[in-house]
């Protein structure tokens, strides 16, 4: 049989992508590369004079990082740039406590409990479906959900890479849907506010910050289904049968639980209840520390959001804790640090990652090309007359190439909105359909974008598989994700604007004075 031909065009075009990028040097190597490549174009656009006015009026110009200020700067700020990178603190703490959950046997014992008695058609669903909704709790989905999909996968004699890529695409380009309104939702709501009170004040009175919630709660239901088929007819198919070290132990574990595993869970599940107990006393009350007094509409602005690394940390630490006292795989304190020390060893490479990747990501933000960049997209996509759907879907391409450059979603939303909002409300489009744009847009580029400061960790566990995965790899795979999920979710939009369904409460599709 004709291997090749059955494989067909697409996927034989995503082998190509794979090996191109499989060729670049070491992510390593390759973040020192993007950082010294930023160094250089500093000095181009800083001579050139590249410069853009932003929406106060202020000009904003390329910071020379070969001047004697930013030679300094880079010596200066080497340490704070690898402690102060983003996804570094979050990763590092969370693992700490997964390290216990995990080496004590609770993470194994769960997932052969659940291997065991739920449908296994449905597991790559759920695992859709629970990466989309983590955005509850901000990034630790890809933290949490992208090493325990592989590992689900693996469990199942599935290969891990599909479970990896299926959390995945479910946390990152599902990251704007969830059944519950998160803290996005106040954030980029308030900008649109702005934006349209700029055209219109009258009608911006009426918008709220749960403009998008119905199309959103939808888009859960439409991106589970569509991601569970992208992985299992698409993704999973092209990588093919596992047989990595270790495939086949992992396999052989998850085959039953024991009655000292049962208890240890049982007594595991027990440790949660009263911790989610006690932590819900610190939020629910009014006189909550991680509540801080605010009022029930306001809630999405208390301390609690952002204390959710610590509080993740203690719940895979307790009921790790536990079930290791059950069922002897702690027996003192000198178990427990030596568990949460074997986790710390093997984060090793995701640490030398994150040092190189926080030099670069330092330099292109001190830099400010990426601004200059962004804003003479925006500027050249406002300026080009387009009108009707070419102007809905080039506004999501500039999103979406925007997006490779800088990773904040409410950074880029913050000089995006002033520009588009009035520009799509003088064409008949509100702005809660503008933003809607927007979030689809920035999701769906989320996970091929190397830049974005979670590419490195997805990476560096994918690594534990396959030593060879790089960022062709990565890319390739994610790809068929991200070309679906655009596609079905400007096909539901559209559905969402010709039958005249609100997007939110009090939210039309449509605009008039």
């Amino acid at each position: 049989m004709d291997t090749t031909k059955k494989r067909g065009v697409f996927s034989k075009g995503l082998d190509g992508i794979e090996r191109v990028g499989n060729k670049l040097p070491h992510p390593v190597t390759l973040f020192f590369l993007f950082a010294a490549m930023v160094v250089l174009a500093s000095a181009l656009g800083s001579a050139l004079g590249w410069s853009v006015e932003n929406a106060e009026g202020e000009t904003i110009g390329v910071f020379n990082l070969l001047s004697s200020e930013g030679i300094l700067y880079m010596f200066e700020s080497a340490v704070t740039n690898f402690t102060g990178f983003a996804p570094l603190g979050t990763v590092l703490v969370t693992m700490l406590g997964i390290g216990i959950a995990e080496r004590s046997g609770l993470i194994s014992a769960a997932l052969k409990a659940l291997v065991t008695s739920v449908p296994k058609q449905l597991l790559t669903a759920a695992l859709v479906f629970g990466g989309i909704m983590s955005s509850m709790a901000a990034d630790a989905g890809y933290v949490v959900l992208t090493p325990l999909g592989a590992v689900l996968f693996a469990g199942l004699g599935r290969h891990p890479l599909a479970g990896l890529a299926a959390a995945f695409a479910g946390v990152s380009a599902g990251f704007s849907a969830n059944l519950l309104v998160t803290s996005l939702d106040p954030l980029l709501g308030a900008l649109t506010i702005e934006a349209a009170s700029t055209y219109d004040a009258s009608y911006a009175e009426g918008m709220n910050i749960l403009m998008n919630y119905y199309f959103m709660i939808a888009s859960v239901i439409v991106l589970t289904i569509v991601g569970t088929l992208v992985t299992e007819k698409i993704v999973e198919p092209r990588l093919g049968t596992y047989k990595g070290e270790g495939s086949d132990a992992e396999g052989e574990n998850m085959k039953e639980v024991t009655p000292a595993e049962k208890k240890g869970l049982w007594m595991a599940l027990l440790s949660i209840i009263v911790t989610s107990g006690l932590i819900s006393l610190l939020v629910v009350p009014s006189w909550g520390p991680l509540r801080a007094g605010l009022p029930n509409d306001e809630i999405l602005s208390a301390p609690f959001f952002q204390t959710l690394v610590p509080i993740l940390f203690i719940f895979f630490l307790i009921p790790g804790f536990v079930y290791g006292l059950v069922t002897k795989t702690i027996r003192n304190d000198k178990d427990v640090a030596n568990q949460m020390s074997d986790t710390m060893a093997t984060m090793g490479m995701y640490i030398v990652l994150a040092f190189a990747a926080g030099q670069f990501v330092a330099y292109f933000n001190t830099s400010n090309l990426g601004q200059i960049f962004a804003y003479n997209a925006a500027g050249w996509l406002g300026n080009a007359g387009l009108e009707g759907m070419l102007l809905v879907l080039g506004f999501m391409f500039v999103v979406g190439v925007i997006n490779i450059f800088i990773g904040s979603s409410s950074a880029k939303w913050a000089f995006m909105a002033p520009v588009f909002v009035p520009i799509m409300m003088e064409l008949g489009y509100a702005p809660e359909l503008t933003q809607v744009l927007y979030r689809i847009a920035d999701s769906t580029t989320n996970i091929i974008s190397p830049l974005m400061p979670y590419f490195a960790i997805v990476i560096a566990f994918a690594q534990k598989y396959d030593k060879k995965v790089g960022i062709g790899t990565l890319i390739s795979t994610m790809i068929p994700y991200s070309i679906v999920f655009s596609i079905v979710w400007t096909i539901m939009l559209l559905i969402f604007m010709y039958t005249g369904i609100d997007l939110g409460p009090g939210a039309n599709v449509f605009y008039s004075r």
